[in-house]
């Protein structure tokens, strides 16, 4: 059964009414208290609260759209959050409150469905933009891993059938433009232009709206996945271990052999087995970045023109190809990354399970300390993705035999944590 279309008398516009020059419900972001913050409302079932830039659902909004176009879905329906509240408990942390810390996601967006009760009750159609289950991992390489005894069940973190218990999390991007402008060196009004300009349009609140700071950027989220108790990520007595990942679909899923994503992502899973089983917790956070933020029809663009110049792939030419087509070398520019680390309450990582420069800058520039970094087992690489490590180490993206930073093997004993 359909549901009628109900959108004639919706009415949203980046030109806002006369004596409607700001939003009717305002976000002060940085704010300690979530009530004192106010609610991203990115709903636009009452235009008159919409006080965001974009749409929730980052790029599944026009999803939305198509199944209200196709009278599958009522503009007006609002979702039932009963029962939907977090199964643990993350923060609030210290840095919540701190506008330099975290400018790329909401930190109380699990929270909404509690503080902001009463105006949900009352008509206001806020929606989280993280959310927080339980769930288990299974892997074949686990399984390989228990069978050659690297690590073995416990039957609390890691089961006798190769399931992992984990809690998981689910995050929308939420960009508070003025601190995402800072992250990047830029102003704020060439950032909006930007963006403006590089969507074709798309948002032309962006450049008529300056009230409104906050946007929801059409793109992917992240998930997170803690092994161990989340409660230790924020402990300066127990140990962390994490794989910071972004997204590769052709390996990470399908097994694709011409890089080391999935093998390197499976390893960070059994470390961060391991470190909970000592006692700490283990912290996966895989972005939705593929092809370097440069999406999948890029990536195999260059898988071909690497493969096929004169005398074959080569590390010596392996960023250049993706240049040549793409314009850039990588467009993941891990400035807002580590947002999520200080969401989780995160002061430092003991072993970070990745051998990328520009991850460990980014999250030690952050704030947060790094004690040891774990490179891929050499046996873990395939052989036709020995081009893309040589190719990394060579462009200075990767060191493969980088030591301990004295400084940060200080601040994970706890002498020099920080501001936090």
């Amino acid at each position: 059964m359909t549901t009628p279309n109900r959108t004639a008398h919706i009415r949203l516009t980046s030109h806002p009414e006369p004596g409607q020059a700001t939003a009717r419900i305002p976000i002060h972001w940085g704010a300690a208290d979530p009530r004192e913050r106010g609610p991203v409302v990115g709903s636009v079932t009452n235009p008159a609260d919409h006080n965001v830039i974009g749409a929730h659902g980052g790029s599944y909004s026009v999803y939305r759209a198509l199944a209200i176009s196709a009278r599958a879905l009522n503009p007006l329906a609002r979702p039932d959050l009963t029962n939907t509240h977090p199964v643990v408990q993350i923060g609030p942390h210290p840095q919540w409150g701190d506008p330099d810390r975290i400018v790329s996601l909401d930190p109380f967006g699990h929270m909404v469905g509690e503080v902001f009760r009463t105006e949900i009750a009352t008509g206001t159609d806020i929606r989280p933009s993280i959310a927080i289950t339980k769930a288990r991992l299974n892997l074949p390489e686990i399984l390989a891993a228990m069978a050659a005894h690297r690590v073995a069940p416990d039957e609390g973190i890691l089961h006798g059938n190769g399931d992992i218990s984990v809690t998981k999390i689910a995050i929308d991007p939420v960009w508070w433009l003025p601190g995402v402008a800072r992250r990047f060196g830029t102003s704020e009004k060439e950032l909006r232009r930007t963006l403006f300009e590089q969507t074709g349009g798309m948002f032309p609140d962006l450049v008529t709206r300056p009230d409104m700071q906050v946007f929801l950027p059409p793109i992917g989220g992240a998930t997170v996945y803690v092994v161990g108790e989340v409660e230790a990520l924020s402990d300066p007595k127990r140990t962390i271990a994490c794989r910071v990942h972004d997204e590769c679909n052709g390996s990470d899923v399908f097994g694709s052999d011409i890089c080391t994503c999935r093998p390197y992502l499976v390893h960070g899973i059994e470390e961060c087995v391991k470190e909970a089983q000592r006692g700490g917790a283990g912290v996966i956070v895989y972005n939705r970045k593929e092809g370097r933020a440069l999406g999948e029809v890029t990536k195999f663009l260059v898988y071909n023109a690497r493969k096929r110049q004169e005398g074959g792939d080569s590390a010596a030419t392996y960023f250049e190809r993706t240049e040549c087509v793409a314009g850039v070398q990588d467009a993941r520019f891990q400035q807002l990354m580590p947002d999520v680390l200080h969401w989780l309450g995160i002061r430092r990582i003991d072993r970070l399970m990745s051998m990328s420069n520009m991850k460990y800058d980014a999250i030690v520039e952050s704030g947060i300390a790094v004690g040891e970094r774990v490179p891929i087992p050499a046996e873990l690489v395939p052989p036709d993705a020995s081009v893309e490590i040589e190719a990394k180490k060579a462009a200075g993206y990767y060191t493969p035999d980088a030591p301990p930073d004295p400084a940060a093997l200080d601040a994970v004993k706890g002498r020099d944590l920080g501001r936090y």
